[in-house]
């Protein structure tokens, strides 16, 4: 038996008002049971604080106990052989973050009194679309076979449009966990992630999640994982993340399973930056993986692609919060502050090195993303131009999948045509836009590049349709397409099919994955894809099936440019590209919009849906009259025809010389309605 002493101050307990004797009293009155946690209390008689005698049985401690005290050392360094760098990927929703929180917690890394759901998603954004968006990393001390082993963590977003960040993080990892929902199985998303870590040679450790729940099949899902992946589902791990079942046996194969780094230690340092973001404070924050030798605090740095030089002020890990360390070598992941003030300067997938000691070489690096959808963004107040620039480049920093370069319009003044990689990723940089840096925006509809075959042999790349050369000047557009893969449950490969062909797809193959499910797979024009097809798939199939597309290239269609004329003057921020035989019901679409947003004018103001000079739409504003017939109680027909007459002229004149002024409400409405009907 141990005896521990406490010593509790009895007036921290008792009111204010109490008074020693009362205190006695109270103390007298403290009885325990007959077999009390605690020996029998004692009073001193010139001290108010009750002394206990604990008694505690010596023996083992629980294994949550002996992991908690063991991350307190977190820091502590350990041999190059005992690191472990592993990343967690998986389809969007199948508990990548609830494991990522459990890791924590029972290696002791975040404490259980400041725990809290998706710890590592620490954008209000995140938390409330519960979505991972950006890549987070995280340094765990765990003991195994008394050897302390450091585990650096990188948790990915599942989206596909968030692919980008998940192959910057397994492109800084040994290993990853594949997490597949045992109730759902393979997701489009789980393919596509697989596919990236394949490609980086890492390990693969299969983990099971949500066995815990009712409709969970594990057996069925590791027959199709084997079916579909190829992988071997001997060894795979079955857990409950949210129930705590099977972590422990996560962390024990992440250390048998996962290789170590390579011990380069002695060589010149060569470090890659897979992430960073801008403090308004300490200027450029950047998270990299050491590849080659070693930084300390200090050191003057260079970063090879940029051609800049800063001294290391201050370097530290991710355990998840920033905490500092004297150096890092090999194998490490950590972060780096050096006053870094340009953005510019330290892009991800740059090279560090020393400045005195530079490497021979640089890294690969990354490959640059391709946007796949733009659309121009434009500050609602002019003068906030130069601070949605300022926010723009401060924001691609933390995401380097965001590109963008300056536009201007008639309609709307000074912004930025901006690409992305999809739908999402356009929604979650405006609102993290008007979040994070206070700004009001305005987006256009999205769009995409279309390749236009010049007369003269020339190429020329478009995306936005005030820039699309005359019809005479062309021989043909082409346009992206995509190959989608759609799995879904059999019930609804009717539904899905039917949604493919309307929006132009060209069918390729269908294969059933397991009796139940099945692999559908079109080629489509991207354009039909940047609407709402990815909301129509989950409401069509009642939110089972998932999807994952990749670009495939250029092929030429029948698009023309639809042009929108107000009072014989095109309007050029309406003009939008589009096939052919959707063009009469966009156009009919646009024109009565306008007509119910424009104000009356005092003639009459014709607006007109326009392919070249051919009209295929027309809605007309009638004029604001005067009465002029007022003053008319009678007399010959002849009076009254002069004073219509007079008025009409009156009016052709003042149409000749007239300007519509189109409201900014109205360019917002119809920019909605392109978003609906495109």
């Amino acid at each position: 038996m141990a005896t521990i002493l406490l010593s509790l101050n009895t007036h921290a307990l008792l009111p204010l008002h109490t008074s020693t004797r009362t205190t006695k009293t109270t103390l007298k009155s403290l009885r325990f049971s007959h077999n009390p946690p605690f020996s029998s209390p004692f009073y001193c008689k010139h001290d108010t604080r009750l002394h206990l005698r604990c008694q505690t049985t010596t023996g083992t401690p629980s294994i949550a106990d002996f992991a908690s005290s063991a991350g307190q050392d977190r820091l502590r360094k350990v041999p190059i052989k005992n690191i472990r760098n592993f990343s967690i990927i998986a389809h969007i929703d199948h508990g990548k973050s609830t494991l990522a929180d459990k890791l924590l917690q029972m290696t002791g890394t975040v404490q259980k009194r400041d725990m809290k759901e998706q710890f590592l998603d620490n954008m209000d954004l995140e938390r409330e679309r519960g979505i991972t968006i950006k890549l987070q990393a995280a340094r765990m001390r765990y003991v195994y076979e008394n050897e302390g082993y450091c585990l650096n963590l990188i948790d990915t977003p599942g989206h596909v449009d968030f692919s980008y960040e998940v192959s910057r993080s397994l492109a800084a990892c040994e290993g990853a966990l594949l997490v597949v929902d045992a109730s759902q199985g393979v997701e489009a998303q789980t393919l596509a992630n697989v596919y990236l870590a394949l490609e980086n040679n890492l390990e693969i450790i299969l983990v099971l999640n949500k066995i815990d729940l009712p409709g969970a099949e594990p057996d069925r899902v590791c027959m199709e994982i084997e079916e579909v992946i190829g992988l071997d589902c001997s060894n795979a791990i079955h857990c409950s993340a949210k129930e705590g079942i099977g972590i422990t046996e996560i962390l024990n194969a992440i250390v048998e399973r996962v290789p170590p780094p390579h011990d380069t230690a002695a060589m010149p340092l060569r470090a890659l930056i897979f992430d960073s973001y801008y403090d308004p404070y300490r200027g450029v924050i950047v998270y990299f993986r050491v590849i080659d030798g070693t930084i300390k605090k200090g050191d003057r740095i260079y970063f090879m692609a940029s051609g800049k030089d800063y001294y290391a002020d201050e370097i530290g890990v991710l355990s998840p919060n920033q905490m500092q360390v004297e150096e890092l070598y090999a194998g490490e992941v950590g972060y780096i502050s050096a006053s870094i003030r340009s953005v510019a300067d330290a892009r991800v997938g740059d090279t560090i090195t020393h400045y005195s000691r530079k490497a021979e070489q640089s890294l690969p690096g990354y490959e640059e993303a391709t946007p796949m959808v733009f659309c121009g963004l434009f500050p609602v107040d002019a003068d906030q131009f130069s601070e949605l620039r300022d926010a723009l480049e401060k924001l691609q920093l933390n995401d380097a999948a965001l590109k963008f370069e300056p536009e201007s319009s008639s309609a709307m003044g000074f912004g930025f045509r901006c690409g992305f990689l999809g739908l999402l990723h356009m929604e979650i940089v405006q609102e993290r836009l008007e979040r994070e840096y206070n700004l009001s925006l305005i987006t256009t509809a999205p769009s995409v590049v279309y390749r236009v075959n010049c007369v003269d042999d020339d190429i020329v790349e478009c995306s936005n349709p005030s820039l699309l050369p005359e019809p005479g000047k062309r021989r043909s557009i082409e346009e992206p397409f995509v190959k989608i893969e759609m799995l879904t449950p059999k019930d609804y490969i009717g539904t899905l099919m039917e949604l493919a062909q309307e929006r132009r797809g060209e069918f390729k193959e269908m294969k059933y994955i397991t009796e139940i499910r099945a692999s559908i797979t079109y080629e489509l024009p991207l354009a039909e894809m940047v609407g709402d097809f990815f909301d129509q798939l989950k409401s069509r199939s009642k939110g089972y099936a998932s999807m994952e597309y990749t670009f495939v290239g250029y092929k030429e269609s029948d698009l023309i440019r639809l042009d929108i004329q107000i009072n014989g003057e095109p309007v050029e921020p309406l003009a939008t590209i589009v096939h052919k035989d959707k063009a009469y019901s966009i156009g009919r679409a646009l024109t009565q919009k306008l007509k119910e947003l424009i104000p009356r004018q005092m003639f009459k103001v014709p607006i007109q849906a326009c392919i070249g000079a051919k009209v295929i739409a027309s809605e007309a504003l009638s004029a604001i009259r005067k009465d002029v017939l007022a003053k008319c109680y009678g007399g010959d027909i002849s009076r009254k025809k002069k004073l219509l007459k007079k008025q009409a002229a009156g009016k052709k004149r003042m149409k000749a010389i007239g300007k519509v002024d189109v409201p900014q409400e109205a360019f917002m409405a119809v920019l909605k309605l392109e978003k609906e009907v495109l």
